[in-house]
């Protein structure tokens, strides 16, 4: 018995201690071991095809495309980093019913996932070894509401890997949930019965009584054997206890892992596949409770399964990397590359190949969804990403400036298929990445120059500074991992205690900043709980369909319909359901159905009251509406009491909503008026509205110009004048996916969806032949609009900032706020004109140039913070700007006139000395300083030191030692005891010096000023 439990220890141990894939040794570079009997190799593609073929044809599952690597309405996420994040909504129960995901019950598909920064990040160890990735692909299929369950999900894993992928099943070996008894969790019993019952034990068994000593006293429970029952290994919730984050959903999960070592040795074990039972969900206060419905995801990696089935120990040496490498040895003057790891790889060449490798597939899959190097958040990770891959591939692989970008279209010809979005945007992943790459180079020089310096002052044994790291880091922008590689190739030591210092006292200034601000409300909702009962009841989805329930009068005014509502259920802020509230309490409210339009597609939630039936006298103010799973929940306070079963009357602020209204579709024409303007392929990254104002976030390859934002604000106008109706209709969501030009966002929409049209009837714009939303507003959308767009009146584009490399937000207003902009953009025009006016005119005196000079500051400044069109602040920027060194060459000419008469007189009253210390009249302190320096000039070797008494009693000080009194007298000393005596301060070198105080007696101050060069001198 201890012989046999020692070995199913070893075994426990190779599971939790398995490092990945190991380096081969040199031999089996061109003799590889084995990993799998059932030749021919498998292409990659193929491999993700025969995935999703298998379940669609032989289990009936629905197949679904990748979602985006940018995550969709989850804040948390810096990226998508597994498959199940698209089905979120799913697991928590707030998924609209009248969307298509709603309708999913068991779905497969290969999903794009990034795994770097936040809770998963593998950046560090991509290179280092042969497994790491920051991109993969995960297979995974999935099933949704109790659709199938453990025995299924097993089965089809099972079948998959043995009859399709054909892996010897001795191979494989499989873990289950050991329970947890703190928190009361039986052991998975049921997943370890279906896998002995697919016959799992056998095979395990065959292996294990190789290395495990037969006794007689060892049966496996149920079958004639000496090898005890533990073959299929149970572990804890470390291992095997699968959780989404802190709270939300999870579960037990039973993993299929693989035998590297092929029998020979001890077991080396990969996790395979994973397959995820969500049961439970993860509450704020840690607590464990049943989740209404089950669920089952399952993950597997692509890159370790391709490895698997062509036979190598490498994900690297497989079709999904090697087209890449080649392409990089073909682009670079480094050696083949060798797949040496650790010691062996003498300078991290082969490293270099891994990290420029998967790091050119990570950028283009993230850039073709959206995501582009910036300054914060996933832009700021994917920028670093992309400087190491330039960092490796410059220094290391010794390739030449712009190689990286020519790894694009191998990028694009190996994954462009299955992820088409690839080849729609290739142009533009070049363009970014070869920019990137030029502006990183010079800033990489500058870094190797300062670590030089660096590592010039540090002795043997020293560590480098931290304080240098951090500087590297936050000013050159070179990632602290890379200064750490960096060095490491140098055997140089960071100082990483003293960055981690710095790290956390960075992190603590901005816990402070953030405790600072004030401390947010508690925020109503319905959680997965809650949804769940609602849903076990029979509780319809709210019928909000009255919010559409508005027209317009033949005055222009638009006339809302009421609408008559049932309380079904009250909240608590804490989420509880409670009978009824009063008193001044804020509370949720559920209404059968409703008028309010919830938070949702970048519009901001209605506001109102409603008031209870037959009681008028009492408002009841309606703060705002959110949407959990169909319901929308209002958040009210409620002065006097309210009780479920209550008939009550709904009022929307007719003036909020029609404010959105009009924000709204005058993004749908800010929109079109943008792809009119710089081509169809403009993509919306987001938007929100409010009745104050519009932002919207566009994806460009450059920066708008002055003329294109004009253009395209007028094109907006042009439309508003025209007053063209707006049309709305729900179709079927099929109908809409072929129509040209039709606009639709990153999102997921009902069933039937809700069109709008700008100034074509809905069924004419979807028709077969129609181009009309080529030309134009055509766009999937629930929210709210107006019935003609006339009602808009203006729209002015008074912002404009980069959020990311190659995204751009503008912010918009309308009606009379873009009237006003105007008036305020066309006052400001007229002081620009006049300032160029006076400029034009020419000045021969230094006050008035130095008037007009403040005068031009000043306007500059406040054309940079008008409310005015952006266009125009552009323009008027660049004339101010102009107008600005046209004055201070203006000054510079003056003064230096002025000081060319100043220094004569001075000249003619003191004679020629070691220096020369008085009083001159200057209008300022640049003056003064020229009048030092013509004098120092004129004579080379006096010192010399003038005050110019101002008003009201302030003295400015300038002096200039000669360079022979240098350093027993310098000029900055001798400012500072002057400056000193006024109070003041002075700055300045050892040679030049100037500053300021406050005196009375100036003569008081020359005197000072005297003894002190005399007692230097």
């Amino acid at each position: 018995m201890a012989a046999a439990l020692a070995a199913t220890g070893r075994l426990r141990q190779a599971l939790r201690g398995a490092p990945g894939w190991k380096s081969p040794c040199s031999r089996t570079r061109t003799r590889r071991r084995q990993l799998s009997s059932s030749p021919p190799q498998p292409s990659a593609s193929a491999v993700r095809t025969a995935f999703l073929h298998f379940f669609r044809d032989r289990h009936g599952h629905q197949l679904v495309p990748s979602a985006s690597v940018r995550p969709r309405n989850d804040p948390g996420l810096l990226f998508v980093n597994a498959g199940m994040n698209q089905f979120k909504p799913i697991f928590l129960g707030t998924v609209d019913p009248r969307s298509e995901l709603a309708q999913f019950r068991r779905v497969a598909n290969s999903q794009k996932c990034v795994r770097t920064g936040g809770r998963h990040n593998d950046l560090e160890d991509v290179g280092r070894d042969l497994s790491h990735h920051t991109f993969f692909e995960m297979l995974g299929n999935w099933a949704f509401g109790g659709e199938y369950f453990k025995e299924e999900a097993c089965s089809m894993a099972w079948e998959l890997l043995t009859q399709v992928y054909r892996i010897p099943q001795d191979r494989l070996w499989v873990t289950y949930f050991d329970g947890n008894p703190l928190e009361g969790l039986a052991p998975d019993y049921e997943s370890r019965d279906i896998w002995l019952g697919l016959g799992i034990h056998k095979c395990l068994a065959q292996v294990l009584s190789q290395t495990i000593p037969k006794d007689p006293k060892l049966k496996l429970a149920g079958h004639s054997s000496r090898v005890p029952s533990t073959q299929v290994l149970p572990f804890g919730p470390l291992e095997n206890f699968w959780e989404m984050g802190e709270t939300g959903p999870c579960g037990p999960c039973t993993e299929i892992h693989y035998d590297l070592s092929g029998g020979v040795g001890p077991p080396q074990l990969v996790e395979l596949w994973n397959l995820v039972f969500m049961q439970y969900n993860r509450e704020a206060d840690r607590s464990l409770q049943p989740l209404p419905q089950h669920h089952v995801d399952t993950g597997m990696g692509l890159e370790r399964l391709v490895a698997v089935l062509q036979n190598t120990h490498s994900t690297y040496d497989t079709d999904l990397f090697s087209p890449l490498l080649t392409a990089i040895h073909q682009g670079c003057r480094a050696p083949p590359y060798r797949g040496r790891i650790g010691v062996a790889d003498e300078g991290h060449v082969d490293m270099a190949y891994r990290v420029v490798a998967d790091h050119i597939r990570t950028l283009s899959i993230c850039m073709a969804d959206g995501v582009y190097p910036g300054m914060s958040g996933a832009s700021l990770v994917l920028r670093q990403i992309l400087r190491r891959a330039i960092r490796f591939s410059s220094e290391v692989l010794q390739a030449p400036p712009g190689f990286l970008s020519s790894l694009v279209p191998v990028v694009v010809e190996m994954l462009g298929d299955a992820y088409p979005e690839l080849q729609k945007n290739t142009a533009q992943i070049i363009s970014l990445v070869t920019e990137e790459e030029n502006a990183f180079l010079s800033s990489l020089e500058r870094g190797r120059w300062v670590i030089e310096r660096t590592l010039q002052k540090l002795g043997p044994s020293d560590l480098f500074p931290a304080e240098i790291a951090w500087s590297l880091s936050g000013n050159l922008g070179l990632p602290l991992d890379l200064v750490g590689l960096m060095l490491e190739e140098k055997s140089v030591q960071l100082d990483s205690a003293g960055v981690q210092q710095l790290a956390q006292e960075e992190a603590q200034r901005r816990s402070q900043a953030q405790q600072a601000k004030p401390a947010e409300k508690l925020e109503l909702c319905l959680d997965v709980h809650a949804l769940g009962h609602l849903q076990k009841q029979r509780v319809p989805p709210t019928d909000d369909s009255s919010k559409y329930n508005y027209s317009l009068l033949p005055n222009g005014c638009y006339e809302f319909g009421a609408c008559e509502a049932e309380i079904i259920r009250l909240y608590s802020l804490d989420g509880v359901a409670i009978g009824s509230a009063g008193g001044g309490q804020r509370c949720g409210l559920l209404l059968d159905k409703t008028s309010f339009y919830a938070e949702q597609g970048g519009q901001s939630s209605d506001r109102g009251y409603l008031i209870r039936k037959g009681q008028q006298d009492v408002l009841f103010p309606v703060i705002g509406a959110q949407t959990y799973g169909g319901f929308i929940l209002h958040e009210v306070i409620a002065p006097e009491t309210l009780k479920v079963g209550d008939q009550v009357q709904l009022y929307v602020d007719e003036e909020w909503r029609l404010g959105c209204m009009k924000k709204h579709t005058a993004t749908h024409l800010l929109s079109w008026a943008l792809r009119q303007e710089l081509g169809p392929d403009v993509e919306q990254c987001g938007s929100h509205l409010s009745p104050e104002r519009l932002r919207f976030d566009v994806a460009t390859l450059a920066p708008l110009t002055s003329k294109q934002l004009q253009a395209v604000e007028e094109a907006v106008r042009e439309a508003v004048g025209r007053d063209e109706p707006v049309y709305m209709a729900e179709v079927a969501l099929e109908l809409t996916t072929r129509v040209p030009g039709l606009r639709s966002l990153d999102e997921i929409y009902p069933d039937p969806v809700r069109v709008v049209s700008v100034g074509v009837p809905v069924a004419s714009a979807l028709a077969p032949a129609s181009q009309a939303a080529l030309h134009t507003s055509v766009e999937l959308c629930c929210g709210t609009h107006l019935l003609r767009t006339g009602a808009i009146g203006d729209l002015t584009i008074i912002g404009e900032r980069p959020l990311s490399k190659g995204i751009i937000r503008l912010v918009a207003v309308t009606g009379e706020q873009a009237q006003q902009a105007r008036d305020v953009g066309q006052n400001l025009a007229q002081e620009v004109e006049a300032a160029a006016a006076r400029m034009s005119q020419g000045n021969q005196d230094v006050r008035e140039a130095q008037r007009l000079s403040k005068d031009v500051g000043r306007l500059s400044d406040t054309v940079d913070t008008a409310v005015m069109p952006q266009w125009q602040r552009r323009e008027l920027q660049a004339v101010l700007k102009k107008l600005q060194r046209r004055a201070n060459t203006a000054i510079r000419k003056l003064e230096i006139g002025l000081a060319t008469a100043k220094t004569q007189e001075l000249l003619e009253r003191h004679p020629v000395g070691p220096f020369i210390v008085d009083t001159v009249p200057a209008e300022s302190l640049s003056l003064l300083v020229k009048v030092v320096k013509q004098l120092c000039e004129q004579v080379p070797g006096t010192s010399v030191l003038l005050l110019s008494p101002q008003t009201p009693g302030k003295v400015l000080c300038a002096c200039q030692v000669a360079q022979d009194a240098v350093p027993t007298f310098t000029a900055e000393t001798w400012a500072s005891v002057v400056c000193s005596h006024m109070g003041g301060k002075a700055w300045g070198s050892q040679v030049v010096a100037q500053g300021a105080g406050h005196t009375g007696d100036v003569e008081a101050v020359l005197n000072v000023a005297r003894s002190f060069a005399l007692n230097q001198l």
